[in-house]
């Protein structure tokens, strides 16, 4: 009572001013109407705020904040009739925030939280849901975030296709659409992730803002492996080699000088191993031959090393990670060349390339692992004495426990390393009968050339 006192004397207040009749009475309204949502007590402030929304619509943005608020309390409980009502005009308070507040409203967030209200209370065909998610994309891509909203959009495209509505090539390209959008958002959060990890493994304390930026962080990242497994399950045998190579090949003669069809043939059957059927050896010869691309380059190195010849191999991979401008795709290629290189036992170079797949896309925690996987095998090799060679192992565990965290889909077999990393490395016991104490640097002069701290274990 005390609070909504003040709020109309500030607005009395103001009324003296230079304000004149009619914004006062916006002002009042608005006051009341606010205080109300505030306090959260929304089935008072519903109905107030809707009076505010018609007839002061530009009096303020938290309008419609407060709005969104009171209609989503009352969605909770609503059924029916009440529902629809209520859901409409959700839709519309968005709609009318865009219109009068563009400056301050994100485009793609209310056109893929309008396009899920639709798809969640089955409100139009799934044409029409799916042509709301697609406005979203098209218009604001940046924007539209929502892991839920980005299955929804592929999930819908998958059911036109299951009804005889869409295309299999349609699914592809809103799978490699949607895909790569995935992809994004984990290689921004997990960026942003990385130096806060190494600080945390460093031991340096973290702020408050710095704890939860980590934990909004995981959370998105585990939101987005979990879509990615989804939209793969989704897909499923639609893209196995088996649809892919009929499909592809039906129209090959038609279509061997359109670069476009050549490149979306070259990099699904590439995605999908499809490369030792003689139709890959077509399409990827006929793409390099009128356009030489990252991808015909990749193609050509996929053949190569199905032939056995990996110096010729790692020459069109080379080529293909200095053409593509696609950084997922080109962390893909440093990943394949380090693989390659892994396996030669050139462990320097294999981790210079999987630095540069990371460099490229921050969320490939397989890269991190890989090189887990090298430091724990090169551990005899490195330190002066036993225990430093151990010691190897806790930094093995550091790298496969930053696999974990940048990339929820391997976390348990990361984390599984990582324990497995630890139990080779000193125990406590073995810590206490050493020279050294916890928190002291051991380095190691082999080809790692890494350090790592004795753990408080």
């Amino acid at each position: 009572m005390k609070k909504r006192f003040l709020a109309l004397f500030a607005v009395a207040l103001m009324g003296t001013g230079a304000i004149n009749a009619q914004s006062g009475d916006c002002a009042t309204m608005a006051a009341l109407a606010y205080d109300d949502a505030k306090a959260k007590n929304y089935d008072a402030a519903y109905p107030a705020l809707l009076k505010v929304r018609e007839e002061c619509p530009k009096y303020s943005l938290a309008t419609y904040q407060y709005l969104e608020r009171a209609i989503n309390h009352k969605l909770e409980s609503a059924t029916g009739q009440e529902k629809e009502d209520l859901v409409e005009e959700m839709i519309a308070v968005w709609e009318d925030r865009l219109e009068l507040y563009p400056e301050k409203t994100e485009k793609g967030k209310v056109y893929s939280d309008i396009a899920l209200l639709q798809f969640d209370n089955k409100i139009g065909t799934k044409a029409e849901q799916y042509e709301a998610f697609d406005r979203a994309y098209t218009e604001d891509k940046d924007n539209f975030t929502s892991p839920k909203g980005l299955y929804a959009y592929f999930d819908l495209m998958v059911e036109m296709q299951d009804a005889g509505e869409r295309s299999l090539q349609d699914v592809f390209e809103n799978y490699d659409r949607v895909f790569a959008k995935i992809e994004e958002e984990e290689n921004d959060a997990a960026e942003n992730l990385a130096p806060l990890l190494k600080k945390q493994e460093e031991g340096a304390d973290l702020t408050s803002k710095e704890e939860k930026q980590i934990k909004y962080a995981e959370i998105n990242l585990s939101n987005y492996s979990k879509v990615k497994e989804a939209i793969n399950a989704k897909l499923g045998a639609r893209a196995d080699c088996e649809n892919l190579i009929p499909l592809y090949n039906k129209d090959f003669e038609e279509k061997k000088t359109d670069v476009d069809w050549l490149k979306n043939a070259n990099a699904r059957l590439s995605a999908k191993d499809c490369t030792e059927d003689p139709l890959f050896i077509q399409v990827s010869e006929a793409l390099h031959q009128l356009e030489p691309s990252a991808k015909s380059a990749y193609s050509l190195g996929q053949l190569a090393e199905s032939e056995g010849d990996y110096t010729k191999a790692l020459k069109y991979y080379n080529q293909a990670a200095e053409l593509e401008t696609n950084k997922s795709d080109q962390a893909k290629i440093y990943y394949r060349i380090a693989n390659n290189y892994k396996d030669k036992g050139n462990f320097s170079q294999a981790r210079s390339f999987y630095n540069k797949a990371l460099n490229a896309r921050p969320s490939m925690g397989s890269a991190y692992l890989q090189i887990a996987s090298m430091y724990a095998q090169s551990a005899n090799n490195c330190g002066d004495d036993t225990f430093s060679k151990r010691a190897v192992y806790w930094l093995a565990a550091d790298y496969a426990s930053r696999a974990a965290r940048v990339d929820p889909s391997i976390a348990s077999n990361a984390n599984q390393a990582a324990a497995a990393y630890k139990g080779r490395a000193p125990q406590k016991s073995d810590v206490f009968q050493s020279s050294y104490s916890v928190g002291d640097n051991i380095s190691f002069s082999c080809w790692i050339g890494e350090s790592v701290r004795v753990p408080n274990q």
